[in-house]
């Protein structure tokens, strides 16, 4: 995954309007995954492979669907 922008891996909401999304930012390595909620960044992450930074985002989005996000 090389491209000059970010890359949006998945968008959740929870009822009332709040909303969370996991990008990929352009660049690497290392790579960068950031996490936004309601349209504030929450967290940055580093990581020295692409795999593992997926991996990462996956296990974040299945901790929030298991505490009533959906997805988009």
């Amino acid at each position: 995954m090389e491209t000059a922008a970010p890359t949006i891996l998945w968008r959740l909401f929870k009822v009332g309007r709040e909303h969370a999304r996991a990008v990929i930012l352009p660049g690497g390595p290392p790579y960068t995954l950031a996490f936004f909620s309601d349209e504030q960044m929450d967290r940055v992450e580093n990581f020295d492979a692409m795999d593992i930074a997926l991996f990462r985002a996956d296990e974040i989005k299945q901790s929030l669907t298991a505490d009533g996000w959906h997805e988009e």
